[in-house]
């Protein structure tokens, strides 16, 4: 055996027992198709295999295939030629999330895994964005559409699909299953055998798929490579911390869990150099950086995801820019660990998610969450919920856009609010890790209340349709907040990649200030360069002669000089919600 083969192996034997070999046989197989419609010299973003992972250069964009629409052209060509005409290499790479045949969720409930929906293009809209940017896709492997095939053949006792679901008895406790959903969790289904209820974490048209049944695990395995076939470079791996389930446990993060994410991530850097693998895991801090798999650094490079979401990050600077203290931010900022070169966080404020408050478990007390909350609420918000052991609900997340959220502090709106929105994103774009920014964060979008009111889902807040040419006129015409907003965060962008102490691996350093203040220092690099971030958080001045021993000592110790347009001011008082970029060489 080959190390890649016994390394499969070892995973499948702790999945699957005595039947590893076959399974892995059938995986074999799979990898070999791959192999032989590979190019003989792959390459990522143009570049070889052996080239860095990532840079300073890799800042993207969040978006749905139809986040933008022009009439008579496909969606997804109607992205591509937004991106390349107002952001260019600006921006390296784009999520577009999910962009298959679907029935509910806005895409994550597939019907089809190997098909794009027609209403936003063809793969070859695919293939020409992800020629253009680094593309990521999602991988919905816990649960798929109660249309689907595979649903279809469970209805009626068919293969393949009549062993991929979950039934349980409805007499079962399943009280300790962690729910990120209010929902029922079994949901009762009409078959030829009769009724029966079937797994459903997140709505009863999202049925889980059932892990135990390696035929699954293979599916997955054939679409994955299929997804890299078609010019995709990130696998997101969608809801993945819920994806195997052992009744009698929260059925969350369990070790088989992990075991899946570590195959998958050996398959892709045994396929196809250069891949990267991200989790979403909306849960506790701790939890979502278990998926690095550093416990296991002793024996090596670390195994499991390439990436994990900064969750924490933008319910924290919600907390901080809205209370005009940056102590909170500053204590989690410390806590994170140092990570290996192959590892690295996507740090973001939006999503098309709402924002998630598991997140602040740990992180703050329960009555400041609360009256973060009730302001969010106060700018136009609403709250999810979800259900807990006991049966009692609590918040989930916050559903409101960004730009609403920044609309003021906890005495109600004020003239800051583009101020602070910039802050927060200056602050986002300067951590140790690889930025992704929304559309409608880019946007500068408004609550779309409508939208919530149309569709019945408090997430549709921030997933309004721009039409092509609204949008351009709103980026072409000053004045504008969406204008202002845009070629603000463009001018940010167009800095950040500039600058090589945003690598993501670059050392980051948080130096002790007044909570008024946040100051970062990112860097030395091996030349002795090193960048200084400095952030007013509040909406009056900041005497940087008053900040602090640490920062003085800092600010004497180098000549610092200010980099282009990202630093709004270098003076001893920092004003409202200032943003402040220096740098220094050896």
């Amino acid at each position: 055996m080959t190390a890649f083969e016994k390394t499969v192996h070892h995973y499948l034997t702790q999945l699957y027992g005595p039947r590893a070999g076959e399974v892995q046989r059938r995986i074999g197989q799979h990898v070999a198709h791959f192999r032989e419609g590979a190019n003989a010299a792959p390459t990522v973003n143009g570049q070889s295999v052996d080239a860095p992972m990532w840079s300073e250069k890799d800042q993207w964009v969040i978006c749905y295939g139809d986040s933008i629409v022009d009439e008579g052209t496909p969606p997804l060509a109607v992205l591509d030629t937004f991106l390349q005409r107002y952001l260019g290499d600006t921006v390296s790479g784009v999520h577009v999330l999910p962009f298959f045949p679907w029935s509910s969720d806005d895409g994550f409930s597939v019907i089809h895994y190997r098909e794009v929906n027609s209403e936003l293009g063809a793969w070859s809209d695919v293939q020409t964005l992800a020629s253009h940017y680094d593309l990521m896709a999602d991988l919905v492997l816990n649960h798929v559409s109660r249309e689907s095939l595979w649903f279809v053949d469970y209805l009626t006792g068919s293969l393949p699909g009549r062993d991929y679901f979950i039934e349980v008895d409805p007499d079962t406790d399943v009280s300790q299953v962690t729910r990120p959903r209010s929902s029922p969790l079994l949901v009762p289904i009409s078959t030829r055998r009769g009724t029966r209820h079937v797994w459903a974490t997140f709505s009863e048209d999202q049925i889980d798929l059932n892990f135990e049944n390696p035929d699954v695990l293979l599916e997955f395995v054939g679409i994955l490579l299929f997804y890299l076939q078609q010019g995709v470079r990130i696998i997101r791996l969608d809801a993945v911390a819920f994806l195997w389930k052992r009744l009698g446990t929260p059925c969350i993060h369990l070790p088989e869990t992990h075991t899946v994410v570590r195959l998958l991530r050996a398959i892709v850097d045994e396929v196809a150099p250069g891949t990267l693998l991200i989790t979403e895991t909306n849960v506790p801090h701790a939890e979502n950086i278990s998926y690095f798999g550093l416990e296991r650094l002793t024996q090596g490079t670390p195994d499991e995801a390439h990436m994990v979401y900064q969750f924490a990050l933008p319910p924290l600077l919600l907390h901080t820019l809205t209370r005009g203290e940056a102590t909170t931010l500053q204590t989690w900022l410390n806590s994170l660990p140092v990570l290996p070169p192959q590892c690295t966080y996507l740090n973001f404020t939006a999503s098309h998610d709402g924002i998630g408050v598991r997140p602040l478990e740990g992180l703050l007390p329960d009555h400041e969450r609360d009256a973060l909350l009730e302001l969010m609420h106060r700018f136009g918000g609403f709250v999810s919920m979800r259900s807990n052991p006991d049966g009692s609900d609590t918040p989930y997340e916050i559903n409101i856009t960004w730009f609403e959220a920044m609309r003021g502090t906890r005495r109600g709106p004020d003239p800051w609010q583009i101020a602070r929105f910039l802050c927060s994103q200056a602050i986002m774009l300067s951590l140790q890790g690889i930025p992704a920014l929304y559309i409608h964060t880019l946007t500068g979008t408004l609550n779309d209340v409508e939208g919530v009111e149309r569709s019945g889902r408090l997430r549709s807040i921030n997933r309004r349709r721009w039409q092509l040419d609204e949008l351009a006129l709103l980026l072409e015409s000053p004045a504008t907040p969406t204008h202002d907003v845009f070629h603000a965060l463009h001018r940010l962008l167009t800095q950040r990649r500039q600058e090589p102490c945003f690598h993501p691996n670059a050392p980051q350093r948080v130096i002790d200030t007044p909570p008024e203040l946040l100051a970062l220092e990112r860097g030395p690099l091996p030349n002795g360069r090193r960048l200084l971030a400095l952030y007013n958080v509040t909406d009056g001045k900041v005497d940087l002669t008053h900040a602090g021993d640490a920062l003085h000592q800092t600010l004497t110790q180098h000549d610092w000089q200010p980099i282009g347009s990202a630093s709004t001011h270098h003076d001893a008082t920092l004003p409202p919600y200032a943003v402040c970029w220096l740098v220094a060489d050896a």
